[in-house]
């Protein structure tokens, strides 16, 4: 770069890092998407999220690697060194096209969830509310979107922690309510295995989707002060923290309400608030879905227009898109993520139902081949390493292996799943455009460079 105008500011802090990572994570996937989880796999979902909390700490932990080693580069700069230009081409504008529906996604919810309260107000004019809140959020310093994220992500944190003590006391008989023996329903309705092992492997597609999102560390590291010394301990408590936030309040759930009653309409936390009569639940609920679904979009934001930097940087970009306003912020990036959001709240306008369900299809299928790739980029860089770094992924290069083959399973049964046949014709469309395209550029590349 030829100026400091030209850089990203370093104005993240640890905790900043620690709650955008669990921000990404804790959101509609927790909140909406248990009641499929449930559904496919009933109360033994709970080793489907302990399983996929494992590959996200191998991942993680590969990720925190190789930050350390090779400071100030983030996963697309890592992937870049470890394949080249093209696999980079490929990963990191599929990660923008993923993050890029996911935003626009959220922003929807957001205005479908301020409806509950403003019911004579069009969708369209909320969801374009919520998108002028959010994108004015952006446009800050970097150190005030994390300041803002910290707390957005911590109002999330504190309702579940709540709503883990509340289940708790309920389950135990500490604090009366109305249900009847809440522990026999973990044994009851098919057991705590109703669909047997089969389910329970089922419902890890679900469980890696509403894992997406850990690797937002892996963005943000070039914004981060002494990122080599804070990444290990924030990706550590990060993992712990979600493995935790997921898992307790779906044991909670199983418990207080029998699993094949979850309607899929509703939160599930907000059918197990209406059981117990908490005053004012549905009014509650509907105010922390409404904050996660805003933080899941103001993530959003933050991580297409850092993509789309950071891959303007490696030239598979254009060179304009490294243009930062005066705050350090990548404006043109901010500025086309806004144009995509609001094509898809045109969208929404004119057919919102089919549209949502047809976006809905593709999330997901990206952060697998994300994770995959950043576990194959450590296992070609680790020998490259000029010196040990003291953080280091245990047993390799066999976790990481275990991690892809896992990975990739995971993938191939989305891939022949049926029930997504949209979503995957989609998206492997786009990986097949994307290869196009590196490959056309990269040619126009090199004759540039012989030239």
């Amino acid at each position: 770069m030829e100026n400091n105008h030209q850089h990203l500011k370093k104005g993240l802090l640890p905790r900043h890092v620690q709650l955008i990572a669990l921000a990404g994570m804790i959101g509609t996937g927790i909140f909406k998407g248990s009641s499929d989880t449930l559904n496919i796999a009933g109360p033994s979902v709970v080793f489907s999220y302990l399983l996929g909390g494992l590959l996200l700490f191998i991942v993680m932990s590969a990720l925190a690697e190789m930050a350390i080693v090779f400071p100030n580069l983030n996963v697309q700069h890592l992937v870049y060194k470890a394949f080249g230009f093209h696999i980079s081409f490929i990963v990191g504008w599929l990660y923008w096209v993923n993050w890029t529906i996911v935003t626009i996604v959220e922003i929807l919810a957001a205005g479908s969830f301020l409806k509950y309260w403003f019911p004579s107000v069009p969708l369209w004019l909320l969801s374009f509310f919520c998108t002028v809140l959010i994108i004015g959020m952006n446009l800050f310093h970097v150190k005030y979107y994390g300041e803002i994220e910290f707390w957005f992500a911590g109002i999330k944190i504190a309702a579940l922690t709540a709503f883990i003590i509340l289940g708790f006391g309920i389950l135990f008989g500490i604090i009366p309510s109305a249900i009847d023996d809440p522990l026999s329903n973990y044994t009851e309705h098919g057991g705590f295995f109703p669909h047997g092992i089969g389910g329970m492997l089922s419902a890890l597609l679900v469980v890696m989707f509403s894992y997406g999102g850990a690797e937002l560390i892996g963005v943000a590291v070039t914004e981060t002060k002494d990122a080599e010394k804070v990444l290990p301990k924030v990706i550590k408590g990060t993992v712990w923290r979600v493995i935790l936030f997921y898992i307790l309040p779906i044991l909670i759930i199983c418990g207080l309400m029998p699993w094949n009653n979850v309607s899929g309409e509703d939160s599930p936390f907000v059918q197990v608030l209406n059981i117990t009569g908490l005053p004012g639940a549905a009014h509650i609920m509907n105010f922390v879905l409404l904050t996660a679904v805003l933080s899941a979009a103001n993530t959003g934001i933050y991580a297409t227009s850092r993509m789309l930097y950071s891959m303007a940087q490696n030239g598979e970009a254009p060179k304009r898109l490294l243009k930062v306003s005066k705050h350090g912020i990548p404006i043109n990036g901010i500025t086309i993520v806004t144009i995509c959001i609001l094509i898809g709240v045109f969208f929404a306008y004119m057919a919102p139902d089919r549209v949502i369900s047809y976006f809905m299809t593709i999330p997901g299928f990206t952060v697998l081949l994300v994770w995959i790739s950043i576990c194959l980029a450590q296992l070609k860089l680790r020998f490259q390493y000029t010196e040990q770094p003291f953080f280091q992924v245990k047993w390799f290069p066999y976790t990481t292996i275990l991690a892809v083959i896992s990975l990739a399973t995971i993938f191939i049964s989305f891939i022949f799943n049926k029930d997504n046949i949209i979503g995957s014709t989609v998206c492997l469309a786009i990986v097949f455009l994307l290869a196009a395209f590196s490959f056309a550029i990269g040619n126009n590349r090199e004759k540039n460079d012989k030239a």
